[in-house]
């Protein structure tokens, strides 16, 4: 066995000279251990990886990479990371509709405005099973801009006979007056959060490129865009978003960044197209959806943004156009919009990269 550097020798039993690891408190090199076992072991140090360990049910919360042998299903598992995203149905919104507007996070969403035969007021609160009505807008309208969370939401913009300029605040249960965008218009993009926000394009009579940075309170002019556009995706902060998508004409594959002052040009999308969701940061957006050319073709095409380039990603199942999207780029909400009709669809989005438990099989 070795020199020891403890008083163990009591603990060593025989025949074999077992060593029992629930009396083992010191630091023995391993140079002292040979040509022995170790028993009742339940942990070993960080340093040293992972160990494989029998368990009779999956950990709860096991950390990317851990390994596990599950001896109730007799299966070897470990959690990786997917290698491309998925798509799966959620509940369907209370009211289908177009051109609605979104906030939150895949599991804590609201959607709010829209179109059916009319400009609507109705909001709706998702999370992450089923949707349920919310406090209704002051001002029904179609096409508004929006950002934000579930319990701090802001709308701003839209239409409703002609371009708005109402901006409205939502703390969760209802809907309460904001200052007033600058200029009136709908189909506009939106980032950030209720106390600091960014309004870019849209169309008054014309497609523009101003931009506006709310502070709670008032709106302020900011840089404008490189290119105007109507009908655009935006995510991120008030001083880091990307705005990606839209329609002068024709539809764009235009990605500009925005550092809280300016726009620069970022890598354009795959797909060109006009209507489409967005979700997530400046460095790490998805976008889905949409209508592109030929033929104002309905879109499903998924693509994901890493600060540089676009990439394609899994696609929706329902091509679509004129919906709301919210939440991060691994873990996404899709829902509302239009085909030839309009939908009440939802969907969820689990991204590239996202821990999942995987099963090793043999080839």
């Amino acid at each position: 066995m070795g020199t020891r550097t403890r008083g163990f020798a009591n603990n060593i039993s025989s025949p074999g000279g077992v060593f029992d690891a629930t009396d083992l408190n010191g630091v023995v090199p391993a140079t002292n251990i040979a040509n022995s076992s170790l028993t009742n072991v339940t942990e070993v140090s960080p340093s040293l990886g992972y160990a494989v360990s029998s368990v009779a049910s999956d950990p709860p919360a096991p950390d990317t990479g851990q390994m596990w042998y599950n001896t109730t299903s007799n299966v070897l598992k470990f959690l990786g990371t997917t290698t491309a995203g998925a798509w799966a149905s959620g509940e369907n919104l209370g009211t289908a509709r177009r051109l609605i507007a979104g906030a939150g996070t895949q599991t804590s969403a609201l959607g709010f405005g829209g179109y059916t035969t009319t400009a609507l007021a109705n909001t709706e609160e998702y999370d992450g099973t089923s949707w349920t009505a919310g406090g209704n807008l002051g001002t029904a309208r179609q096409g508004p801009g929006g950002c934000g969370t579930q319990t701090s939401a802001l709308a701003f913009g839209g239409e409703i006979a002609l371009p708005t300029a109402v901006t409205e605040e939502y703390d969760g249960t209802s809907w309460t007056s904001g200052g007033n965008l600058g200029t009136a218009r709908y189909s506009l993009g939106g980032a950030g959060t209720q106390t600091s926000a960014l309004a870019f394009g849209g169309e008054t009579t014309v497609v523009i490129v101003n931009t506006e940075e709310y502070d709670g309170t008032s709106w302020t002019s900011g840089g404008n865009l490189a290119t105007a556009r109507k009908s655009l995706a935006g995510a991120g902060t008030q001083t880091s978003a990307l705005a990606f998508g839209g329609f002068v004409p024709p539809p764009q594959s235009v990605t500009e960044e925005y550092d809280g002052t300016s726009w620069t040009s970022g890598g354009s999308l795959t797909t060109a197209r006009r209507s489409l969701g967005g979700a997530g940061t400046q460095t790490s957006a998805l976008a889905f959806g949409g209508e592109a050319p030929p033929g104002n073709t309905n879109q499903s095409a998924t693509e994901a943004y890493n600060g540089t380039s676009w990439t394609a990603d899994t696609s929706m199942s329902t091509a679509r156009r004129d919906l709301a999207g919210c939440g991060t780029q691994t873990s996404a909400l899709a829902f509302g919009g239009r085909t030839t009709v309009n939908l009440a669809n939802t969907e969820e989005f689990t991204g590239a990269g996202a821990p999942v438990t995987r099963t090793v099989t043999g080839s």
